[in-house]
Formats: structure tokens, sequence, C-alpha cells
């Protein structure tokens, strides 16, 4: 199945994740890991998901670190794909993925799903500085590029006035 776009040339961390995860399908299958699902046939009744496209897209997964394979029976030889640190490392960009479709996309109708916290609310995803714990605003990052940072100054990322 042939790439829809080549990020090999960008120099950039969205543009390298989306090579990671940007392909038809991967982030469903991250989706469902984190609902425990780790084994092939979950995923295709899951999906409904040709074999080919679902076999492709979780060897990309673990050839990117994003999933392992573990021995779930010896015979046959069965593995399942459980995620790594790097997997559970996207977790927030796919609650904040899911918040913002809940929000955007299904507008006042009911989705199929929604996201509760353990204390029974609603769950909001915020990202917060990890130094300040301030929530991080449009208006208050600055994209720095390094080294040439000092050479070409910082790049402010301010938010469009609606």
């Amino acid at each position: 199945m042939g790439r829809s776009a080549d990020y090999s040339k960008q120099k950039c961390a969205l543009a390298g994740a989306l090579d990671i995860v940007g392909e038809p399908w991967t982030l469903l299958i991250l989706r469902d890991s984190f609902r425990g699902i780790t084994r092939f046939e979950q995923w295709q009744e899951s999906l409904g998901l040709a074999r080919n496209v679902l076999a492709s897209r979780l060897k990309s997964l673990v050839r990117d670190g994003v999933l392992e394979t573990r021995v779930y029976c010896e015979r046959p030889r069965r593995h399942e794909y459980v995620l790594t640190q790097k997997g559970y490392d996207l977790r927030p960009a796919l609650l904040h993925l899911m918040d913002w479709g809940i929000k955007h996309v299904y507008g006042e109708e009911s989705p199929d799903a929604e996201l509760i916290h353990s204390c029974g609310h609603r769950v909001a995803p915020q990202t917060h500085c990890a130094h300040c714990s301030g929530e991080l605003l449009p208006y208050d990052i600055t994209l720095r590029r390094i080294p040439e940072a000092r050479a070409v100054g910082e790049l402010r990322l301010v938010a469009e006035a609606l």
C-alpha cells in the first residue's frame, strides 16, 4: 500500500510523529491497544480491517518501537502485540484527539463514548507546563529552533483572534 505523504525531507518533530502514526488505521489500532486489545483477531473484529493492511500496520508499529510482540501460544506459535513505553507516551495525544472529535466532529450529537475520570466527571484533557504547572495556551508558547535558535531568533506561536 503506497504512502499518501512523504515526510522524509521534513526536519520537524510533528512530521516525524506523523511518519510513525499518520497512516490510516494506525491511531485506531492504538486506541484499541489502550482498550486492552492485543491480538490480531481482536483488531480484525473491532476494526473490520483487511488482514494485509492490519498486518502491515502492526509490523510498522513494532518496527518503530510503539508495540512489541510477545508469544502467548507455542503451538501453534502466536504473538500478541503490547504497547511499549513509547506507545504509552502517545496516550495524551490520543486523549486530546478524542476530546477534539467529541467537541468538533459530533457537536450536540452524542458520540459512541465519552472519557470519564475516576472521580466520575467527564475528562477535558489539558496540557500543562512541567515546570510551573501553567496551562499551555497558544500565545504562551515559543518554538525555538535548535541549534539555529541564536541565529534565527525565536518564532512566536500566536493564536489568531476569532
